[in-house]
């Protein structure tokens, strides 16, 4: 059986993710996203893809590549800077719509990430402006609760995800 890592990451959330993944998939192919890959995709058996949560949405690049493959295993792995149930099981349908239905998806592991100090620049900025939205404090300290993210438990439980499902 053939396997591929391949992910995007913009500040190494989803990068620190996929070198857990490659650690116990040292046979897999492994790279991270780019334009060439897309259009010319090797086929393998199961991919393993991950990307960070951008608006909503995983990248680009990923979001074009999820559209592409047919008839594969996926098991898909997100970093998020926001955490909640609610929020992950949106995320879950909204990245599922994309992906063509002759693909199995094997799994999906979510989990937070920190974000870029320019958030938080944001979100101070944000709450000077209009100190009675309470949502806006509570963006803040989202941001302090991702800050750890992805942890050493993170890449634990993302590796009993992958094992659970006899992937490994």
């Amino acid at each position: 059986m053939t396997e591929a890592i391949i992910y995007d990451s913009l500040s190494g959330n989803t990068e620190y993710l996929a070198k857990e993944i490659k650690s116990i998939k040292k046979n897999a192919y492994y790279e991270k996203i780019y334009d060439k890959l897309i259009e010319e995709l090797p086929e393998y058996d199961i991919y393993y893809i991950g990307s960070p949560i951008i608006k909503g949405m995983c990248t680009d690049k990923i979001k074009r590549l999820l559209q592409k493959i047919e008839n594969k295993k996926i098991f898909l792995f997100i970093t998020t800077g926001y955490k909640g149930e609610d929020y992950y099981e949106s995320l879950t349908r909204r990245i599922l719509e994309i992906i063509p239905k002759s693909n199995q998806i094997l799994g999906i592991f979510l989990c937070q990430g920190k974000m870029q100090d320019a958030v938080k620049e944001r979100y101070i900025k944000l709450i000077q402006e209009h100190p009675e939205d309470k949502n806006l404090k509570v963006s803040l300290e989202n941001f302090e609760q991702a800050k750890p993210h992805p942890d050493e438990n993170d890449k634990k439980d993302l590796i009993e995800k992958i094992q659970e499902l006899s992937l490994t």
